[in-house]
C-alpha cells in the first residue's frame, strides 16, 4: 500500500513491475507527488535488468480521474513559468513512457479521464473491462487537454480527436477499442485473468526483441515510407546479431 507521501504502490514478481496509482479517495487523480513516482518508477524499470514488463493500474473503482482538482485550482495563483514548468513534468512522463525499452501495458477498469487518458494512451497496450469509460472532459471544466493532444491525435486521427477534446465525452471500453485508444476489452470478470495472461506472454519473450521493435515502430513517426524502410532494414540486421535471436532460431530448427 501507498501512504499519503506514497501514492504508487510498486511490486515485482515474475519480471513484471507492476505500478499501481494508489489515491483511490481522489480517484487516484494525478498530483504532482505522484507524477514524481511515476518518473522513479520508470527510472527503476529502464535500469532493473529484472523487470521485463511494467504495468499500470489504479487502485479502487477507477484508473485515474486526470489533475488532482485541488492542485489545479492551487496552480491558478502561480507564475504561467511555474505552471508550464508543472506541465512538462507530466509530458516528459508520457516521453520517458515511450522511450522505456520494456513494454508498458494499462490494465483499465472504471474511469480514465483527463491526464488518466492520457497515461492510458502512453501505455504500448491497453487492455479495459466493459465497463471502463474513457475521455477528455477537460473543456467542461474551463480547462484545456493541452498535455494529452499529442498522444491522442496520434492514436485517433485528426477528426475523432478534435470531436473527443471539443465536446468532452465519454466513451465507453468498446467505443474506445474502435476509436485505437485501447487495445483489447475484455468483460470486467475476465479482466485480472485476460491481463495476466497478456503480461505472461509479453515477459516470455526476448527482451532484446521487444526492446528493438517498440524502439523502431515508434521510431517510424513522421517518416517517409522509403526512410521506414531503410530504418527497418538497419534494425533487421542489427537482431540478426543478438544472442536471444541466435538462440531461439537454433531451439526452431532442433525441433
Amino acid at each position: 500500500m501507498s501512504t499519503a507521501s506514497e501514492p504508487l504502490a510498486v511490486a515485482l514478481e515474475g519480471g513484471v513491475l507492476t505500478l499501481t496509482l494508489d489515491r483511490p479517495e481522489k480517484r487516484n487523480a494525478l498530483s504532482s507527488a505522484l507524477i514524481e513516482a511515476l518518473h522513479a518508477a520508470l527510472d527503476r524499470a529502464d535500469l532493473d535488468a529484472d523487470v521485463r514488463v511494467v504495468v499500470l493500474r489504479g487502485a479502487g473503482r477507477d484508473f485515474c480521474a486526470g489533475a488532482d482538482l485541488d492542485e489545479l485550482l492551487a496552480s491558478a495563483d502561480l507564475s504561467p513559468a511555474d505552471n508550464e514548468a508543472s506541465a512538462l513534468r507530466l509530458g516528459a512522463l508520457f516521453g520517458r513512457m515511450r522511450r522505456l525499452p520494456k513494454p508498458i501495458v494499462a490494465v483499465v477498469e472504471g474511469r480514465a479521464l483527463a491526464g488518466g487518458a492520457g497515461l492510458v494512451t502512453a501505455c504500448d497496450l491497453a487492455i479495459a473491462g466493459d465497463g471502463a469509460k474513457i475521455g477528455y472532459p477537460e473543456i467542461q471544466r474551463g480547462f484545456v487537454p493541452a498535455m494529452v493532444m499529442t498522444l491522442l491525435r496520434r492514436s485517433v486521427g485528426e477528426k475523432a480527436a478534435l470531436d473527443l477534446v471539443l465536446t468532452g465525452r465519454l466513451l465507453t471500453a468498446r467505443e474506445a477499442l474502435a476509436a485505437g485508444l485501447i487495445a483489447r476489452t475484455v468483460p470486467d470478470a475476465d479482466l485480472e485473468r485476460e491481463a495476466a495472461s497478456i503480461v505472461a506472454d509479453l515477459a516470455a519473450v526476448s527482451g532484446t526483441a521487444l526492446a528493438l521493435t517498440k524502439r523502431l515502430f515508434y521510431q517510424l513517426d513522421g517518416r517517409s515510407f522509403d526512410d521506414g524502410v531503410a530504418l527497418g532494414a538497419r534494425v533487421n540486421a542489427a537482431a540478426r546479431q543478438t544472442p536471444d535471436f541466435r538462440a531461439a532460431i537454433a531451439r526452431f530448427l532442433a525441433r
